[in-house]
């Protein structure tokens, strides 16, 4: 059996790892000229950790993952006004949360892969045709990919879905916010960062900060707006949006780089009544995208590849794994989907009275009992369903 993944990503990447271990021959194949470079830190834990643990990939993460004592929230004189104790969310977590680069956690990935898989960079599909045999990918080069199974792990804006299952704009669904990250040097902002993911505590517009082992400081920022394109000149939409903050939003927009390197989407949500038309199917962001509201994209992406992999390996057919594939997934997914929806006015307050409610809701975070409530609702019911499936295969 064949399979041709569209996307060397994360839920790409572990799915090729999972099903080359199964015997299927795989060719991953990315558009990009090579590896992501952008990127933001995730916080993973949930199914995707268990996933991972299952995998062997988990001691890899967890090497070139970071500790952070604190995420803080810091008013516009640099003040502390509020925050996260991250050892404490960790241990209500069973001390199963690494906080990583995502371009970290798709190096841990590749680097699992055995050389058996075909995983091909600047190879990007023009076109699918498939019958109740097999799909021909046809790329951009001119030459074809004949296969079994066609994955788009491709994200949001995935070109196996559109070709497939139709335009984007059908199955978007805008939460009403653009985000960026990007990386920067500067010696003064570094010396007084520490082990602590810095937040502006701010309303309708953040900006956040982390020092990486290199040296090198990591933006990140979120804001509202409906504006449903994206900008031509990423560099000139993030000093315009960020404009007039304080603290040291100032010096790290003046250090903002040029647009190439600068991650830039409006944060939404892939919501689809099917994932799979005859011998494709579509996982992670490019089916599912629960937004960075929700938490555990990285971790659904991981999980809902290892689950897919175990259906095909299950069952008879290809067709009757993606089906069982969607029905055991789906229903955390739309969990996760509502999750975040319900947390946007809290990711990212609209007033100051929200704002405030913030503020007290994280201070309660140190009562006992509260943090574990906190991570039980974060990291939700899918963990069963990974353990569940790894249980199966031993």
């Amino acid at each position: 059996m064949k399979a041709v993944i569209c996307g060397a990503g994360i839920a790409g990447l572990a799915l090729a790892q999972r099903l080359d271990l199964q015997g299927w021959e795989v060719v991953v194949l990315e558009k990009a000229p090579g590896p992501r470079t952008q990127g933001y830190m995730v916080d993973f834990f949930g199914p995707g950790y268990d996933a991972a643990e299952a995998m062997g990939v988990l001691t890899r993460m967890k090497e070139l993952g970071y500790h952070i004592e604190e995420a803080s929230y810091l008013d516009e004189h640099g003040k502390r006004r509020a925050g996260l104790n991250y050892a404490q969310f960790g241990k209500a977590l069973g001390g199963r949360l690494l906080s990583i680069m995502r371009p970290d956690l798709e190096r841990a990935l590749r680097e699992h892969l055995s050389d058996r898989v075909d995983l091909r960079f600047a190879a990007e599909p023009v076109a699918v045709k498939q019958d109740q045999h097999g799909v021909r990918v046809t790329l951009q080069d001119g030459t074809t990919q004949d296969a079994d199974l066609l994955v788009g792990a491709d994200g949001v804006h995935s070109t196996i879905r559109r070709m497939v299952f139709g335009e984007e704009a059908q199955y978007i669904r805008h939460l009403g916010f653009h985000t960026t990250a990007y990386l920067f040097d500067d010696a003064e902002i570094l010396h007084g960062m520490q082990e602590r993911f810095c937040l502006t505590d701010t309303v309708d517009r953040q900006m956040g900060f982390y020092t990486l082992r290199d040296g090198r400081i990591a933006a990140f920022g979120v804001h509202r707006t409906q504006e449903r394109t994206l900008p031509e000149d990423s560099r000139a939409a993030v000093r315009a949006a960020y404009r007039g903050l304080g603290w040291i939003v100032p010096r790290a927009l003046d250090k903002c780089p040029p647009s190439p390197e600068v991650y830039y989407d409006y944060v939404a949500q892939v919501v689809m009544d099917g994932w799979s038309a005859g011998r494709t199917v579509l996982v992670g962001d490019a089916a599912h995208a629960v937004s960075l509201l929700a938490g555990q994209g990285a971790s659904l992406g991981v999980s809902g590849a290892y689950v897919l992999a175990e259906e095909l390996a299950g069952h008879r057919t290809v067709e009757q794994g993606i089906a069982a594939y969607e029905q055991r997934w789906r229903p955390v997914v739309e969990e996760k989907q509502q999750a975040g929806r319900n947390a946007a006015q809290w990711f990212l307050p609209a007033s100051p009275l929200r704002l405030f409610a913030r503020r007290m809701a994280m201070h309660l975070t140190v009562i006992p009992g509260v943090d574990k409530y906190l991570a039980r609702s974060l990291s939700g019911k899918a963990s069963a369903l990974v353990a569940q499936g790894t249980a199966a295969q031993h």
